[in-house]
C-alpha cells in the first residue's frame, strides 16, 4: 500500500472518471448524508463532503493524482450514492446521471479493481 498522503495517479477511462464524478456530485442532489455517514465515508462533516466532494470530482475529471485517502473517499462516496436508496441517489441514479444500472455497476467494479491494484484503497481496521 502506498503512503496515505502521497498523491497517486490512477489511469481511468472517461467513463470511469465520469462515474466517480457522478458519485461525488450526487451528494449535492438526491443523495443526502447524515453527519455520521459523512464521517464513515472519511469526511469531517456533511459540509466537508460537499466541499471536498467538489474538489475531488474536479481533480478526477482532470486526471489529477490523489492521495490514497482521497481515492478511498471518492470510491466509498460513489458506492453509497449509487447503491443506497436510503442515503444515496439509489433509484434516482438513472435519472440524474448518464449511467443506467447495468453500466454503472460494470464500471464501478472495474474502478474498484483498478484502485485495489494501484494500492490506493485505505481499508479500515476491522480487528475491533
Amino acid at each position: 500500500m502506498n503512503d496515505k498522503s502521497n498523491p497517486v495517479t490512477v489511469q481511468l477511462t472517461v467513463d470511469e472518471r465520469d462515474l466517480l464524478q457522478a458519485g461525488l456530485t450526487e451528494w449535492g442532489g438526491p443523495a443526502r448524508a447524515t453527519e455520521a455517514l459523512a464521517g464513515v465515508m472519511g469526511f469531517d462533516s456533511r459540509e466537508a463532503l460537499a466541499t471536498e466532494g467538489k474538489r475531488l470530482a474536479s481533480a478526477i475529471r482532470d486526471s489529477q493524482p490523489l492521495s490514497p485517502v482521497d481515492w478511498t473517499r471518492a470510491l466509498v462516496a460513489t458506492e453509497i450514492s449509487y447503491a443506497s436508496d436510503v442515503y444515496g441517489a439509489g433509484t434516482d441514479w438513472v435519472a440524474t446521471t448518464r449511467f443506467n444500472d447495468e453500466n454503472a455497476i460494470r464500471i464501478l467494479r472495474v474502478v474498484q479493481r483498478k484502485l485495489a491494484r494501484a494500492g490506493v484503497v485505505v481499508r479500515p481496521d476491522r480487528s475491533r
